[in-house]
């Protein structure tokens, strides 16, 4: 029987973790959104695409990571252990509404209201906090970390597994009473949010906010799941193969159990519905398992090193990309005689003559990959690791 393993750092985690980094930045960050490859895009609202899979699968490590940042506090609370997970879910929070606001400046400042001068364009460009979106990609991992890591250290984790329970079971019931499968504003989720939120600091989607107030409570279960794989992964008692055939089992179990629902409560990403978190988490699961085994047992990780580079600065290296994404949908350059921005310019001048619509589109992603790797790359040669 093989020793137990548990305590060594698993690489394939990191790997997981910058492969979903790697595929948020290049869904995100295609040279035109008039053509795209049908797998690289989110499902209009029924059904389940391999894009809809990359988030989910994040914040399924997440779940994992936080086990393992917190096992070093023995899962113990203390003060000091509590204002380092409200300070790192307030600081995660306030960037996502920070990438918000600077995506409202950019966009103010370079289409500024006619005959208001310099100020007043100024003006118009910083003071958007009235229109700026309240919740995000980054707000529902600061918010769903928080959670967790308090649910965590207070709450014994044998009892976790039935917390989780009840929140997608108390979610179905919400969706089944409230009209939550209808993608309209009479679903309870469009509901919920324009009263909570108000429509001006919501994403605008047939009414639905796809990282609403009420979605949070099964996004929590989600990361919760992660959670307790990282507490199975770890568990020094058990061997590394009987971990692995553990979550192989954990993984079949719950996608093959989130299928079959899925026939009463549909498959929604932006509902994030209970048989989305089963089906996602079960993916997630098995795939981990099986990098888990590849790279960590049988020892084939030279493939994995790009996605090292994005594993151990996930948060920086999207933030990078954001960033990079607003400032070249901003820059306005002269094509012909008229004005557009660098990341339309480099697509029709460039990419599109030479790869056609489609696949030009794929190659300014995959390029604008290349490049948030060149700047996380000389961070993971000098062993950086820049943590939020």
């Amino acid at each position: 029987m093989n020793k137990p393993t548990a305590s060594k750092r698993i690489l394939a985690l990191d790997i997981l973790r910058g492969i979903t980094i790697a595929g948020m930045i290049m869904v995100n960050n295609p040279g035109s959104w008039s053509y795209i490859y049908a797998p690289l895009k989110h499902a209009d609202w029924n059904g389940l695409t391999p894009t809809d899979l990359i988030f989910p699968f994040f914040m399924f490590i997440m779940g994992i990571s936080t086990y393992i940042s917190l096992r070093k506090y023995r899962f113990e609370f203390s003060y000091t252990t509590l204002r380092k997970i409200v300070k790192r879910t307030f600081v995660i929070f306030f960037i996502g509404l920070l990438l918000g606001w600077f995506t409202k400046f950019c966009y103010y400042w370079v289409s500024p209201t006619p005959d208001v001068g310099f100020v007043g364009q100024l003006w118009e460009s910083v003071w958007t906090v009235d229109r700026i979106r309240i919740l995000g990609v980054l707000q529902r991992l600061a918010l769903c970390y928080g959670v967790t890591a308090v649910i965590a250290i207070t709450m014994k984790h044998k009892h976790i597994p039935y917390l989780i329970a009840a929140l997608l079971v108390g979610y179905a019931v919400i969706l089944f009473t409230g009209n939550g499968f209808a993608y309209n504003s009479t679903n309870i989720l469009s509901v919920v949010d324009r009263a909570v939120l108000t429509p001006m600091h919501m994403y605008r989607d047939n009414g639905i906010d796809p990282e609403g107030v009420l979605s949070t409570i099964p996004s929590i279960a989600h990361v919760l799941l992660g959670f307790c794989v990282g507490g199975m992964l770890f568990n020094t008692h058990n061997s590394r193969d009987k971990q692995l055939k553990d979550l192989f089992i954990l993984g079949t179990i719950l996608t093959f159990t989130g299928f079959l629902l899925a026939y009463g409560c549909p498959l929604i990403k932006k509902a994030w519905t209970p048989t989305f978190v089963l089906v996602t988490c079960g993916l997630a699961s098995s795939l981990l398992a099986l990098l888990i085994w590849l790279i960590d047992e049988k020892g084939y990780r030279r493939w994995s090193g790009f996605f090292h580079v994005f594993g151990i600065n996930p948060l920086f290296l999207y933030v990078t990309a954001s960033v990079l994404a607003i400032l070249l949908g901003s820059i306005q350059v002269s094509y012909g005689e008229e004005k557009t921005n660098l990341t339309h310019y480099i697509y029709i001048s460039w990419l599109q003559p030479l790869f056609g619509d489609l696949f030009g589109s794929l190659i300014y992603s995959l390029a604008f990959i290349v490049v948030v790797w060149l700047i996380g790359y000389p961070l993971f040669r000098k062993k950086i690791y820049i943590k939020i």
